[in-house]
């Protein structure tokens, strides 16, 4: 099979599909492997180094797109859509339910689109390709949240960690998934008062075990939203709910309570945002103020760690290339998580998540 990486055109997004290793094993599996010019050049991978795993570079996006697969890291933008195509099969982040002009445009060009935030593991509905940029940006949260929190960026000028007679700053994290507790690492290593939020009692019994009293955890309701949130240097959106809009936790209102010089890092923002206030923003210009409060809200947050996101991704996403690459379609139908990636195929929305969110587009 013919596969393309394109280079990302998202601001300031480093990553690439496909790294040289990668590019290596599908070479060996008998595949054509055709990389954009610079495409990895963020992430620490020149064209030399895909040249030696095999790949052929390619100097404009129109070749780079117009391959039987493309393999890419976020999903295309406006600009990319002419490249898309019928009978191309795209294996990206999408996020389908936060963005419906691109799913209108999924819908209309025919092409088969497989997300990789819905693949899913039958049995103990876990997302394999999500996982590990979640793992990131959880980490990330506190480490923005922290920088922003300084006085020098619009912060209130406290320090998470505290000093032997001043407290520590309090983080406030709502979802206790990955995203939340990879938060809770960060925030605690620093030193930080650290709550948890969710609705699961399961997974807070086994937050439980694995911070025990360090971090205070909370089931989640509008009570303990209220009198947590109001008290936060640091708020952290980490609501997940595959394949659909995150649910708004936090009303405008609320955060007029907030402290001036608070700051929100809403890493459900991809999906919509769990924060009233909070909307998309970029690795260039990656906050506002809001209500007196510092807003955070990159949607790509581990494109900021390229060399590390990139390798931590193609982990995860390199068997699955394997497959579409060996069994194009028919893989699909072998591999059930795979085929819960399926958003869009012949000119209709199939994802029942996504549906859900934009009943109209349903035939």
């Amino acid at each position: 099979m013919k596969i393309g990486v394109p280079k990302e055109t998202k601001d300031r997004e480093f990553r690439v599909g496909l790294s040289p290793t990668s590019v290596r094993v599908l070479k060996e599996n008998g595949h054509a492997i055709f990389v954009e010019t610079q495409a990895g050049d963020g992430a620490g991978f020149t064209d030399d180094d895909y040249k030696n795993a095999g790949a052929e570079i390619v100097f404009t996006p129109e070749v780079a797109w117009n391959q039987e697969l493309v393999v890419k890291v976020k999903e295309p933008l406006s600009t990319e859509y002419q490249f898309l195509q019928k009978g191309q099969m795209l294996f990206t982040y999408l996020h389908l339910a936060a963005d419906r002009k691109l799913t209108e445009h999924l819908i209309d060009c025919g092409v088969t689109a497989i997300a990789y935030e819905t693949v899913e593991q039958s049995g103990n509905n876990k997302l394999p390709l999500l996982t590990p940029m979640s793992i990131i940006a959880g980490r990330l949260s506190v480490q923005f949240g922290a920088r922003f929190l300084e006085s020098s960026s619009g912060g209130r000028g406290v320090l998470l960690g505290g000093v032997p007679g001043v407290k520590p700053g309090k983080v406030v994290i709502l979802g206790g998934g990955v995203v939340g507790t990879e938060a809770a690492k960060i925030a605690v290593g620093m030193g930080a008062s650290v709550h948890i939020l969710d609705v699961n009692v399961e997974r807070l019994s086994y937050l439980e075990t694995l911070f025990g009293s360090r971090v205070e955890l909370l089931y989640s309701n509008s009570t303990h939203i209220e009198t947590t949130v109001k008290e936060a240097d640091l708020l952290i959106g980490a609501v997940l709910i595959p394949g659909r809009r995150a649910p708004i936790l936090v009303s405008r209102d609320l955060v007029k309570q907030m402290r001036p010089g608070s700051v929100i890092v809403d890493v459900a923002v991809d999906q919509g945002g769990c924060i009233e206030t909070l909307h998309a923003t970029s690795h260039t210009n990656p906050v506002y103020v809001e209500e007196g409060v510092v807003h955070y809200g990159v949607p790509n947050m581990p494109g900021a760690v390229p060399w590390t996101s990139t390798q931590a991704l193609n982990n995860s996403t390199l068997p699955y290339v394997v497959q579409l690459a060996n069994l194009d379609v028919e893989a699909l139908m072998m591999n059930p998580a795979l085929a819960k990636g399926l958003n869009v195929q012949n000119h209709r929305l199939v994802h029942s998540a996504v549906q859900e969110v934009f009943p109209d587009l349903v035939v």
